[in-house]
């Protein structure tokens, strides 16, 4: 998402930003919650989790490079799942505000950040359709 970025820019978002550790089995943040940031995995691996019927269900694994909680700042929608860290997590949590402003002073972050977004609506899809082929089976 970032490759198309100044590094001096980079640099600035990386100062900007503030650094976090989570440890294996801790939340980064739960769904619910009201969404007052974004998380890039710098290193390790969490699990998206969402309330079911039938309780909490893992529906994705996300590891280094994912951007986690862009959908609930972007939306101003309370978050959306629970992440829990799966591992020694390390993000840059990224405010909504400086997130915003990255968006709008590098319109091709904007672009890779809406392709992103067009990659999961993708595979949620596809995963529906599955769902649903088996159901009718």
């Amino acid at each position: 998402m970032f490759a198309k970025v100044d590094p001096a820019k980079l640099k600035l978002l990386a100062f900007t930003s503030e650094r976090l550790t989570f440890d294996a089995g801790q939340e980064l943040f739960h769904q619910g919650d009201a969404a007052d940031a974004a998380y890039i995995v710098v290193d390790g691996s969490t699990e998206v989790i969402v309330d079911s019927p039938r309780g909490p269900l893992v529906v994705a694994t996300l590891g280094k490079n994912a951007l986690i909680g862009d959908i609930g700042i972007l939306c101003d929608l309370p978050r959306t799942a629970t992440i829990i860290a799966v591992s020694r997590v390390t993000t840059l949590k990224i405010a909504k505000d400086l997130f915003f402003q990255m968006l709008m002073d590098f319109p091709s972050m904007g672009i890779e950040v809406m392709r992103e977004l067009a990659h999961r609506l993708e595979k949620t899809t596809a995963d529906l359709r599955e769902a649903r082929s088996r159901i009718t089976q």
